[in-house]
């Protein structure tokens, strides 16, 4: 069956191995770079390149001639995503994927799920989700995703050089990046569409814990912990995601991750 074309924008450290997992699978894919010296290589691949910058407002309109649009950038600017909305509101594409973070939940010391009601309405990650679901255009499917661990983010490496963990009695919430990418497939194949989505492995060792474990994969001693007493946390529920979609997770226990910096 003819698989839609997709269009990414971003093409870092997710966006790049998501384009490529999805030319493996058939997919026809529009990527975005704001370095014109990636053009090249990401035609090497199979993806058809794009310069797209939304704080520059540049927008190559062949880039929108796609059925889904899979918005992954770290930008928190509201006009700029106000525009970027108002050129997919003017295109073809119909369905939007808005990859997000759990970072717009408060820390209410509860576990929070999707229809918890527990984001923080002054977060600008969560306005932008709130005006992208506003649109009539298309349909908006916001992922919510964890701390983003794999390959060139070992967290054996987020508390170096005498860096300190604060709340090191805290529950982690964390995603491997071969999760983000499954998830997303998921979304894609089922149709997914109108939906809010938490992306986070099974289980949350504290702090203390887990980044004990993650140096000493390195070989390395335990970071330092910042005496601070257990302040406000969240643990951020997967089982929508597992319930809706029916997924399986690759990484349920982000104790048993065998980190590979290569990939």
């Amino acid at each position: 069956m003819k698989k839609n074309n997709v269009s990414i924008l971003g093409s870092g450290w997710l966006g790049l191995p998501l384009a490529k997992d999805l030319i493996q699978q058939g997919y026809p894919v529009h990527i975005s770079t704001r370095k014109t010296e990636k053009l090249v290589s990401f035609e090497q691949f199979g993806a058809t390149p794009y310069i797209v910058d939304i704080d520059q407002a540049l927008f190559p309109k062949a880039f929108f001639e796609s059925d889904i649009l899979i918005c992954n950038i770290t930008s928190k600017n509201q006009a700029g995503f106000d525009k970027l909305i108002e050129q997919i509101a003017d295109s073809q594409i119909q369905h939007v994927l808005f990859i997000s973070s759990s970072s717009v939940y408060h820390n209410a010391n509860a576990v929070v799920t999707e229809d918890s009601d527990a984001e923080d309405t002054d977060n600008v990650l969560f306005r932008i989700e709130q005006t992208f679901q506003s649109c009539s255009h298309f349909d908006t499917t916001i992922l919510r995703l964890s701390g983003l661990i794999g390959y060139q983010r070992h967290p054996g490496r987020f508390f170096s050089n005498g860096k300190v963990v604060p709340q090191p009695d805290a529950p982690v919430n964390l995603i491997h990046r071969d999760d983000c990418i499954k998830i997303i497939g998921q979304i894609l194949e089922q149709s997914a569409w109108g939906d809010v989505f938490n992306g986070c492995a099974d289980t949350h060792p504290t702090k203390r814990q887990f980044y004990s474990h993650a140096r000493l994969l390195l070989g390395d001693h335990p970071p330092a912990f910042s005496d601070q007493t257990l302040g406000q946390t969240k643990t951020v529920s997967n089982a929508k995601i597992k319930q809706r979609l029916g997924y399986h997770f690759i990484y349920p226990d982000v104790m048993q991750i065998p980190f590979n910096e290569t990939g």
